[in-house]
């Protein structure tokens, strides 16, 4: 299987029958026939879902569980408001759903730390909240990014920054690299999957060749993952990498757009965290517009 999904992978759509979720399961079903497998709704469990560009008919579940039971299911998608999706993510744990991937914005951190905790105590894998989702070019794509800028290749992109995804994805594109896998982590305080858990899949997995990371001001993940970085490669583990730091000129204090970019207590600088990639071997962008020429240079190299 491909870095967490490929054309195998039957997914699962919490809030399909909202206006985003059947907007973006119809570009799922037309990105290489994504395999999108049926809708959960308590209160419409019977029903049936069409979809107007396609004519695709996808059953409506009144849980997760119930879906995965009749379809197999092995991922889901969540396009539940702020309000219930926390519980949307904890249903598909406990349904034993291998991969949740939460597009949801403005969950409440609370709500996310008690997530976080059930997560923990399960097998299950969390993409987001508040994040782009999950493509892997030509196979598959859950979430909201455009598949027509994407690329079957060999660059692993992994970013807090679902704007800067797009960016790093259409520029390895133009540089005729494509990408193995793409994963907008989200920009949230508390979420599911961080740098270094893409890394080590990256850096395991034989189709990714090169990669391009993007963080952002606050926290302490970007400093982690170098951190990681040069451990691994201590062991013997190495590929070219590419990165970059949106938020340089962030005030202090201020949150930036994602409510994880706060810098505080002299912590989660930009210039910090520039300094860490590159002690780590990453080449540093100079900016967004730079990613794919600054990854062909550190191949080179």
């Amino acid at each position: 299987m491909s870095i967490l999904i490929d054309k195998n992978t039957k997914v699962l759509v919490q809030g399909l029958t909202g206006k985003t979720g059947t907007f973006h399961t119809e570009q799922a079903l037309a990105y290489h026939g994504t395999k999108m497998v049926g809708g959960i709704h308590p209160k419409k469990g019977g029903e049936t879902w069409g979809s107007v560009e396609s004519g695709a008919q996808l059953p409506i579940f009144a849980s997760v569980a119930e879906g995965k039971e009749e379809t197999g299911a092995n991922a889901s998608v969540i396009y539940v408001p702020p309000a219930g999706a926390a519980a949307a993510i904890i249903e598909a744990i406990e349904a034993e759903i291998p991969l949740v991937v939460c597009i949801t914005e403005g969950i409440p951190v609370m709500d996310m730390v008690k997530v976080k905790a059930r997560l923990d105590r399960s097998n299950s894998r969390l993409i987001g909240p508040n994040c782009p989702g999950i493509v892997t070019p030509d196979e598959c794509k859950i979430g909201i990014m455009p598949g027509n800028i994407f690329r079957k290749g060999s660059v692993g992109v992994v970013s807090r920054s679902g704007t800067l995804t797009y960016e790093a994805v259409f520029q390895t594109t133009n540089e005729g690299l494509g990408q193995s896998t793409a994963v907008g982590i989200g920009g949230d305080p508390v979420k599911g999957t961080e740098f270094i858990d893409m890394l080590e899949m990256f850096l395991a997995d034989d189709e990714t060749k090169s990669i391009i990371m993007i963080g952002e001001i606050g926290g302490s993940a970007e400093e982690d993952a170098a951190q990681f970085i040069i451990d691994e490669a201590k062991r013997g583990r190495r590929k070219p990498m590419a990165g970059f730091i949106a938020g340089r000129t962030a005030p202090a204090g201020r949150t930036m757009g994602h409510a994880g970019a706060v810098i505080s207590g002299g912590k989660g600088g930009a210039e910090d965290k520039m300094a860490a990639m590159e002690a780590a071997g990453i080449r540093v962008s100079p900016s967004p517009a730079r990613l794919g020429t600054t990854l062909v240079e550190a191949i080179k190299s």
